[in-house]
């Protein structure tokens, strides 16, 4: 069975005309979560979209995912040794898509000489992107490592100075949580719920979507100030002990109990 995908942003989905489909999808999803008992969303920027949809406010609520527990991971030199990286090295983790929109990040790092890209993920914007970046004349600063499993994405951002994430939108990355779980700082846009775990000059910074020149200032400066890296870097896992399974799952469990007597 075919499937739709809408190409551009949640935000544009909301917002324009659309055609047909577009505007038939619309009506049933919105009678879809306006009958549901309670609607739990993974991030306060989606409640908020919820809420325009017709969703009572009191029966919804910001609940997001949990984050797996981090496994014991070797020291960060030894991890860096193991992945042959020296000197300045960024990551990038995700599905190669328009979405997270990683051309931005090419051309970005362009003008941040001596930075190394890791990019684990793949997807079909994968082709266009290792040909963008022979265009710009990256050669071997820019890793392309394909579909790697978690624990290997784990070591990456444990041994990678940062971790970026240039989408255009999203809702609630898990890598970032993920990222700042192992201490690395992530260099983000400022888009849906990424602002509601990345805090600008606490546990990484962030710049506006679709900005490249914002986004090579960002990873200028951080690269350029030794003190900031370092502050970043220790706020990182403390930021996000609140997204253990533990305290997800019950916190799910006292929604439910107050859904079900309602």
């Amino acid at each position: 069975m075919a499937v739709w995908r809408y190409a551009g942003t949640l935000d544009e989905f909301q917002r324009l005309p659309g055609d047909l489909r577009t505007r038939f999808l619309r009506t049933t999803r919105n009678a879809a979560v306006r009958s549901a008992r309670h609607v739990f969303c993974p991030s306060a920027y989606l409640r908020d979209v919820a809420l325009r949809w017709g969703v009572d406010p009191a029966r919804s609520s910001v609940l997001p995912n949990p984050a797996p527990a981090v496994p014991q991971l070797p020291d960060r030199d030894v991890l860096r040794a193991e992945l042959a990286l020296v000197g300045n090295v960024l990551v990038f983790a995700g599905r190669l898509g328009p979405q997270k929109a990683v051309d931005t990040l090419l051309d970005a790092i362009t003008e941040v000489p001596g930075v190394t890209l890791l990019v684990a993920g793949d997807g079909p914007d994968r082709p266009a992107l290792e040909r963008r970046s022979a265009e710009l004349g990256l050669g071997g600063r820019v890793r392309f490592l394909g579909t790697v499993s978690r624990d290997t994405v784990l070591r990456v951002f444990r041994a990678a100075d940062a971790s970026v994430l240039p989408s255009a939108w999203e809702n609630f990355p898990h890598t970032v949580v993920e990222a700042l779980a192992v201490g690395c700082p992530v260099i983000a846009t400022a888009v849906g719920g990424v602002p509601e775990v990345v805090v600008d000059g606490v546990n990484g910074l962030l710049v506006p979507p679709r900005d490249p020149t914002a986004l090579r200032a960002a990873i200028e400066r951080f690269f350029s100030d030794a003190d900031l890296r370092m502050r970043l870097s220790a706020a990182a896992p403390a930021s996000v002990e609140g997204y253990s399974e533990d305290a997800v799952f019950t916190a799910i469990e006292s929604e439910l109990e107050k859904a079900a007597a309602a």
